[in-house]
């Protein structure tokens, strides 16, 4: 059998890889990559125990690379959620999420390469290519493995993913029916090094609260407008403070779209639409800040910047990110 031929045993054992049973702290980070719409945010959400990376059903919800912060007595686990590595779209924005999903195969201890199960596509392809050229451990998870009542149903694909991904091994999950997850920490661990804490043990992100703010109203709006969406939208914050007399939060963003029609799809009939994201972005925000808030919500039209490298820059989509 070849390395990269799967076995029912490697499947239920996982792999053979050392695991250092001494006292020594571990602590290291393991990447979360794979194509758009797998649940890779999903999973690092449920792995850190709360919410730190925005969902929605939209693909390329993910537009960054964040870094979910699970810390131990024993270990520190540091999860790298990153954009959907996809093939097509040629504007700014695309090279933008690519890079930065590439950017996770570096210096890291192990990779977690999500797949759904039963769907295999060309941007799995392009990811397994990259992942042969690189000397990083690859765990592969299975994703959506709740969609078949039957799970021998999935050995056919188990066998394609076997010959298609140099991986160390494989573990089927269901990030939806949260099953499988505990293997997960386990494997990882099998990877980091012995050595301290790499971020103090109150962070759980290394970005910033203005960050998550910005992104947790982009979370509003894709799962608001659904399908309507507009692709070239994205939100900027232009006042994050903290009132001490009014003992709240003040937030006013930004929604920006690059064409006229589609600051009125967001903003909704009689405004109803852009109401309702601000509603549930507040609860959120609350959540995030613990403590009132009061935040305003309005669209404005920036043509282009989706496509432009120098408003993508200053909207924060930049290789070399400080939050």
């Amino acid at each position: 059998m070849s390395d990269n031929e799967l076995s029912l045993e490697k499947i239920l054992a996982g792999s053979d890889a050392d695991n250092n049973q001494n006292n020594a702290y571990q602590a290291g980070f393991a990447a979360v990559i794979g194509r758009p719409n797998v649940g890779k945010s999903t999973i690092m959400n449920e792995m850190l125990g709360q919410k730190l990376s925005i969902t929605s059903h939209k693909p390329q919800t993910t537009r960054h690379r964040i870094h979910g912060i699970y810390t131990t007595a024993e270990h520190q686990i540091i999860y790298v959620d990153t954009p959907g590595m996809h093939l097509g779209g040629e504007k700014s924005i695309n090279d933008y999420m690519n890079r930065t999903a590439n950017s996770a195969f570096a210096d890291v201890d192990v990779i977690l390469f999500v797949v759904e199960a039963g769907k295999w596509t060309k941007e799995d392809d392009a990811v397994a290519k990259k992942l042969a050229c690189i000397d990083v451990p690859v765990v592969v998870l299975m994703n959506k493995i709740d969609n078949y009542k039957n799970k021998e149903d999935l050995f056919p694909f188990l066998q394609k993913v076997g010959e298609r991904v140099k991986m160390d091994t494989l573990i089927p999950i269901s990030a939806y029916k949260k099953s499988g997850l505990d293997l997960i920490k386990k494997e990882v661990l099998k990877y980091l090094p012995h050595q301290d804490k790499i971020f103090p043990e109150e962070y759980v992100t290394d970005r910033s609260q203005r960050f998550l703010a910005a992104e947790i109203i982009r979370e509003k709006l894709m799962r608001t407008l659904g399908e309507e969406v507009p692709y070239g939208s994205t939100v900027e914050i232009e006042q994050f403070k903290y009132d001490e007399e009014e003992e709240r939060w003040l937030i006013n963003a930004l929604i920006l779209v690059e064409r006229k029609g589609q600051k009125q799809i967001v903003i909704g009939k009689k405004g109803e639409l852009i109401k309702q994201m601000g509603i549930q972005a507040r609860k959120d925000l609350i959540t995030l800040l613990d403590g009132r808030v009061h935040l305003e919500l309005w669209v404005k039209i920036k043509e282009n910047w989706s496509d432009n490298a120098r408003a993508l820059a200053s909207l924060g989509y930049d290789d070399n990110y400080s939050s």
